[in-house]
C-alpha cells in the first residue's frame, strides 16, 4: 500500500469519530437541559449565567470525551507511525467493540447520575457506591415500587439497541476523502490532532486539569451543581469511597492540622489556656450536681426518625397537615430550629450522633471498616450505662443493615433489637406489620412503650424508624389528614410531582405516628418521669424541594425536648442557637444527668457562653447569621465558625485514631 493510500485510510477512519463526538456531545448537552428544566431552583436566572453555566458543562462533557476519544485516536497514529498497514482489517472490528463498550457504559453511570440528582439534588457523591454495602433486596423493590422497571429497562434496551445500530454505521469502511499529504504535512496533522485531543482532555490551561478545578459560576447553588458531568461525578466518587476503605484517610491532613494538632485544640477550645499535655483531657465535660436528678434519674427516649426534613413544615396548614398530631408537641415544648443534620445518610448521621463526634467528610460508615469492633469510650450509651441506666438500641429495620446491629452491641448498648424482636414482642407476623425496610413506625413505638411498662431501671432507648423511605409504603388502614397542596409549595417542588405527592404521604405518616407516640407517653404513668428527644437522620427531601435560601434551609432537621416539670430550666431557652447534631447528646447529659463526667466534640445549647455552630459532612455550615458552604465564610462569626468546623474535624480524627482497631 502506497503512503498516501495508508494515510487516506487513516483520516478516513478518524472522520466519523468527529461526528460520533459532536452527536454524544449534544445529547450529554440535551440532558443537562433537562436537568435544567425539571430540578431548576428559580424561575428567572440572567442570561450571563445560564451561559456560562452550559458552557462550562459542556467544557466538561469534551474533557471525558476527549479522553474516550485519545485511545482510538493514539492507536491510529501508532498504526501511521509504524506503517502496519495489515492491521488495517482489524481497526473497525476493534473500534466498533471499544465504542459500544465505552459509550455504553457511559451512558448507564450518566442515567445512575441523573436518578441520584433526582433524588439527592446533586450529582453523585460518595454516597452512590454505599448501594454495594446496603440492603440490595430492599433496594429493588424501592426501585420497583417508585419506577416503572419494564418500562425503564425496555426504553434502556432501546437505547442501546440504537447506540449500537448508530455506531456501526458511523464508523464503517467508507472512502470520502484520498489525500496526496506528503509526510511532513501528515506528522504535523497528528501532532495537531494529538495536541488537541489532549488538550481537550485537559480542559484547562491553568495549573490544574478543569476536571480538579471547577469554579463557581454563580451564587446561586443549583447552577454551581449543573456543570458536573456524570463521568467525573462518578469518578470522583469512586476515588473517595476506595481511599475512605483503605488505611490512607488522612482527615488531619485535609483540614491543614498535619503537625500542628496543638493548634486545633486550642481553636476548638476558642482558647489559649488547654492542656497540652494530654489533648483528650480538652473533650471532658462534667455535668452540674443536681440532687433531684439523683434521687429520680429520668428515662431518656431518643428518637432519629428517618428523612423528616424542618423545610417542608413552612408549609403546614389545615389543609396541608403534614404535622398532623405531632403539631401539638412541637408547639408546647423545646424546639431547635436552627438545626441541621450532620450528614445526607441515615448509617453517616447515626454513627456521628451516637459516637458524639463530628461527621467525617468522605469517609466509609464505622460499621462497614476496620472500626467495626472497636468500642468507643465517648459513645453515648456508655455514659448512660455508667449512671445506672439500662441502655436498649431499637431499629425498625434488619440488624444486619450496614452492620448496624453488630457495631451497636459494642457501644454500650446492652439490648439491640431489631424487625423480629419487635414483631415477637408484640405477637405479631413479622410481614404482616413490616415494609420493604422495616416495621411500620407505629409498632416500633408501640413496642418502646411496652419497653418502658416493663422497666424496672431507667431507660435510655435509641429508636431509629424505617417510614418515610422509599419507596414511601405506609399501612393500608391509616387514615390520611389532608394534604393539598398548595399553589405556593407546588411553585417549590421539582421533579415528578406524583412521586413528590406519594413521599408527603409517607412523611405525614412517620410524622402522626410519632404525635401518637408522644401522646402515649404524656398520658402514661411515666410521664413526669421521662425525657424524649426527636430529630432526623437527614432532609432527604431537599432533592425534590426549592429553597429560597438554599444553605440556611436545605439540611434543616428538627431538634424537640420534651421534658418533666421537675427537670425543665428556670431561664429562658434560645431556640434559635445554630447547632448540629454533635450538640444533642451534650445538651441531654446536662438535662438529665448529674455530676458525670463524659467526652464529646459538640455543645450544651443550654450554654450561653460558649460558640454554637452547626455543620456537617459535606462543609455546609450554618451559624446565627446564616448558611454557608465552607471557604465561602463572609461575616466575622461565620469566618469563626469555619475555623472552628476545621479544627472540630481535625479534633474528631485525633480522638479516632486514639481507639486501637480491634
Amino acid at each position: 500500500m502506497q503512503k498516501n493510500n495508508h494515510f487516506s485510510f487513516l483520516f478516513n477512519l478518524l472522520f466519523p469519530f468527529l461526528k460520533l463526538f459532536v452527536i454524544v456531545l449534544f445529547l450529554m448537552s440535551l440532558l443537562r437541559v433537562y436537568i435544567f428544566f425539571s430540578y431548576s431552583a428559580r424561575i428567572e436566572y440572567y442570561v450571563l449565567e445560564l451561559l456560562n453555566t452550559f458552557w462550562l458543562g459542556m467544557r466538561l462533557d469534551i474533557s471525558i470525551l476527549a479522553y474516550i476519544f485519545s485511545v482510538p485516536i493514539l492507536v491510529v497514529f501508532f498504526v501511521w507511525a509504524f506503517r502496519l498497514e495489515h492491521f488495517h482489517k482489524y481497526l473497525h472490528p476493534i473500534f466498533h467493540t471499544y465504542f459500544i463498550f465505552l459509550l455504553t457504559f457511559l451512558a448507564v453511570i450518566t442515567f445512575a447520575d441523573v436518578v441520584y440528582f433526582s433524588f439527592f439534588g446533586k450529582h453523585a457523591t460518595l454516597m452512590i457506591f454505599s448501594v454495594f454495602d446496603d440492603d440490595t433486596k430492599a433496594l429493588f423493590q424501592t426501585a420497583l415500587a417508585n419506577y416503572n422497571l419494564p418500562l425503564v429497562i425496555s426504553l434502556a434496551m432501546l437505547f442501546l439497541a440504537l447506540l449500537y445500530s448508530f455506531i456501526l454505521q458511523t464508523i464503517k469502511k467508507k472512502k470520502r476523502f484520498h489525500l496526496e499529504w506528503q509526510f511532513p504535512e501528515q506528522i504535523i496533522f497528528f501532532f495537531l490532532l494529538i495536541s488537541l485531543i489532549l488538550l481537550l482532555a485537559r480542559g484547562s490551561l491553568g495549573i490544574f486539569p478543569l476536571a480538579k478545578d471547577v469554579s463557581d459560576v454563580s451564587a446561586d447553588t443549583f447552577l454551581n451543581k449543573l456543570p458536573q458531568t456524570a463521568g467525573y461525578a462518578m469518578l470522583n466518587s469512586y476515588e473517595q469511597y476506595i481511599k475512605s476503605k483503605s488505611e490512607n484517610y488522612d482527615l488531619i491532613k485535609n483540614v491543614g492540622y498535619t503537625g500542628k494538632i496543638e493548634k486545633a485544640f486550642e481553636v476548638y477550645k476558642q482558647s489559649e489556656y488547654f492542656d497540652k499535655a494530654n489533648f483528650l483531657n480538652n473533650l471532658l465535660q462534667t455535668t452540674p450536681k443536681n440532687e433531684i436528678i439523683e434521687m429520680k434519674k429520668p428515662n431518656v427516649i431518643v428518637v432519629m426518625v428517618e428523612s423528616f426534613g424542618m423545610p417542608l413544615l413552612d408549609y403546614q396548614t389545615k389543609k396541608f397537615n403534614i404535622l398532623g398530631k405531632l403539631k401539638k408537641h412541637f408547639d408546647e415544648d423545646i424546639l431547635f430550629t436552627n438545626f441541621i443534620s450532620s450528614s445526607n445518610g441515615t448509617i453517616s448521621s447515626l454513627e456521628p450522633l451516637l459516637l458524639n463526634i463530628t461527621a467525617r467528610p468522605n469517609s466509609t460508615p464505622f460499621a462497614q471498616s476496620p472500626y467495626l469492633n472497636t468500642s468507643f469510650t465517648q459513645a453515648s450509651a456508655k455514659v448512660y450505662q455508667d449512671a445506672g441506666y439500662e441502655t436498649s438500641f431499637i431499629y425498625g429495620g434488619d440488624l444486619l443493615w450496614r452492620n448496624v446491629g453488630a457495631f451497636m452491641s459494642k457501644q454500650g448498648f446492652e439490648h439491640v433489637e431489631g424487625r423480629a424482636v419487635i414483631a415477637n414482642a408484640l405477637n405479631r407476623d413479622t410481614k404482616s406489620i413490616s415494609h420493604q425496610w422495616g416495621v411500620f413506625d407505629e409498632y416500633l413505638h408501640k413496642y418502646v412503650e411496652l419497653k418502658l411498662q416493663n422497666a424496672t431501671k431507667p431507660q435510655f432507648i435509641f429508636m431509629l424508624t424505617t417510614n418515610n423511605h422509599p419507596p414511601y409504603t405506609i399501612p393500608r388502614d391509616y387514615r390520611l389528614n389532608s394534604l393539598l397542596i398548595s399553589k405556593n409549595l407546588k411553585n417549590h417542588i421539582s421533579g415528578d410531582l406524583g412521586l413528590a405527592k406519594l413521599r408527603f404521604k409517607d412523611y405525614a405518616y412517620a410524622l402522626d405516628s410519632l404525635g401518637s407516640f408522644m401522646n402515649g407517653i404524656k398520658n402514661s404513668s411515666f410521664a413526669q418521669n421521662t425525657v424524649v428527644a426527636i430529630t432526623a437522620d437527614n432532609n432527604t427531601i431537599e432533592g425534590i424541594m426549592k429553597y429560597d435560601n438554599h444553605y440556611t434551609q436545605t439540611k434543616k432537621i428538627p431538634f424537640y425536648i420534651y421534658l418533666p416539670d421537675y427537670l425543665k430550666p428556670n431561664e429562658e431557652i434560645d431556640t434559635t442557637v445554630a447547632s448540629s447534631h454533635k450538640d444533642i447528646f451534650p445538651t441531654l447529659y446536662n438535662l438529665t444527668l448529674s455530676d458525670v463526667t463524659y467526652t464529646a466534640i459538640g455543645t450544651n445549647l443550654l450554654d450561653t457562653q460558649t460558640l454554637h455552630c452547626g455543620f456537617n459532612d459535606e462543609g455546609i455550615l450554618i451559624t446565627n447569621e446564616g448558611g454557608f458552604r465552607n471557604g465561602k465564610a463572609i461575616t466575622q462569626k461565620q469566618k469563626k465558625c469555619q475555623e472552628y468546623y476545621k479544627a472540630s474535624l481535625a479534633v474528631t480524627e485525633y480522638l479516632i485514631r486514639s481507639h486501637k482497631k480491634q
